[in-house]
């Protein structure tokens, strides 16, 4: 019964997993979004000037969301491994989370100028910018409280080495497809069909009503064994993954993390940006109504199929040997985003993204599925506040400012049909992005060398 488990398991994780995903793509998607589009939008030349920059926002909204989320899941993390009661942690944060999601459509310009009796426009801008971001650290907690720390623990625990990867694959096929449904839905708030009110309340409902079906389909696994002696205190087991001696039993579990990490960082320098980037770079320069045209498809269809045989092939080598997937992954990562850095031809830009996308899934998948293996059994509450530096503080910290560093490099701006202008994301962040992706190698090597996936298997 290892590499089999129950169907009321794979129903929560499926379910979790999805409108997780759904809320996470909300916020790092489309908060970047409802910046350009809604926040600054139809202010004045002046009042841009006087505020902060929408790019300088979208950073400070995630590197704050980050540290939120960090802080969060340490001490959630390990209050739900001292109360052993996940259920309810991810059920009562799901709740919340849909809740505060769907707050944001109520957040404008003139609603925030009401609240606090604002008139001069400046001000008015500055004080909604930082409404979102401190809205977006309060919705950062929820999620965190009841996915990164509380799921995350229980798919943990209720998992075993045999069942994982395949767990790991379907987390990451669904978080693609809550990311394909929020991007398509997200595609016509852009276009101005749907509002951006419309938009977070409905997926904020959406998702409220799965923490509520959590009361009744959620049950959490029996407590395994220790492998440690149990810390004397909360606030001991609080630091428990920074112990030295921890480290050291449990080098593998950093290093899956700094691979993970280094990984995370170079994604995180473009990805805050991307959809601005397409928005008001991409798409103006190509002509739309020609694009379905042979000439653009044939390239587009080739790499697609190309990237689905590699992809499935990398998978195959994981199961006998990780080490034979993560390497080509990390030089498919890297070749993509070169790629996609050369060309702003929309037909290009997508084929050159698939072997990005290639290395993106195969490392993901392996990697995290190797993180919950390398964790210490029934220490797994513990473990997900240093998974979370790792895997978001640092990376979302660090990434988009690089990132913004790239957007003001450029000097690339677009005037909106008011005559004003703004700052716009620039190709230089995907090279940036690619030199990160390099240096996965580093703590991948030194895992290779130390023989830490045959052991593993073995």
């Amino acid at each position: 019964m290892k590499n089999k488990l129950s169907k009321r398991i794979w129903l929560n994780i499926l379910l979790f997993s999805f409108m997780g995903s759904v809320a996470w793509n909300v916020e790092n998607m489309y908060f970047n979004t409802f910046i350009y589009n809604s926040i600054y939008a139809g202010a004045s030349q002046t009042a841009i000037n006087g505020a902060i920059s929408a790019p300088a926002a979208i950073s400070n909204m995630v590197a704050i969301s980050a540290v939120t989320a960090v802080v969060t899941t340490f001490i959630m993390g390990t209050l739900s491994d001292k109360l052993r009661n996940r259920r309810l942690f991810i059920s009562l944060g799901y709740t919340a989370w849909g809740i505060v999601t769907a707050l944001f459509g109520f957040i404008s310009r003139d609603n925030v100028a009401a609240v606090f009796g604002l008139q001069d426009e400046i001000k008015i801008l500055t004080f909604t910018v930082w409404t979102v971001i401190i809205m977006d650290a309060v919705m950062t907690f929820m999620g965190s409280t009841s996915n990164d720390s509380a799921f995350n623990a229980w798919v943990t625990d209720s998992t075993t080495e045999g069942t994982r990867p395949k767990v790991e694959t379907a987390i990451t096929v669904l978080g693609f497809i809550a990311m394909g449904l929020v991007m398509g839905i997200g595609s016509m708030v852009q276009a101005g069909s749907i509002s951006y009110f419309a938009f977070f309340l409905g997926l904020g409902i959406f998702v409220t009503l799965c923490g509520v079906a959590g009361l009744f389909l959620l049950k959490d696994p029996e407590p395994k064994v220790l492998s440690n002696e149990p810390s004397s205190s909360y606030w001991s087991d609080l630091f428990f993954g920074f112990r030295p001696s921890v480290i050291k039993d449990n080098a593998a579990f950093y290093l899956c993390l700094m691979a993970l990490c280094i990984f995370n960082i170079s994604a995180q320098i473009f990805f805050p940006y991307i959809f601005v980037y397409f928005q008001y770079v991409v798409l103006p320069v190509n002509n739309m109504a020609n694009f379905l045209t042979a000439a653009n498809l044939i390239p587009v269809i080739l790499a697609v199929v190309l990237a689905v045989a590699v992809m499935v092939v990398l998978m195959k080598f994981a199961a006998k040997n990780k080490a034979l997937a993560l390497v080509p992954a990390v030089i498919c990562f890297v070749i993509g985003m070169v790629g996609v850095y050369l060309t702003k031809n929309l037909a290009w830009v997508i084929a050159l993204a698939a072997p990005a996308l290639v290395g993106y899934i195969v490392l993901m998948i392996q990697l995290s599925a190797s993180i919950r293996d390398f964790t210490p059994v029934g220490k797994a509450g513990l473990f997900q506040g240093i998974r979370m530096i790792f895997l978001v503080m640092v990376p979302m910290v660090v990434g988009p400012k690089l990132g913004e560093l790239a957007c003001y490099k450029s000097g690339a701006t677009y005037l909106d049909e008011n005559g004003v202008s703004q700052i716009v994301p620039s190709p230089t962040m995907f090279l940036y992005a690619a030199i990160g992706g390099l240096l996965i190698f580093v703590p991948l090597f030194i895992m290779l060398k130390k023989g830490v996936f045959k052991k593993h298997e073995a």
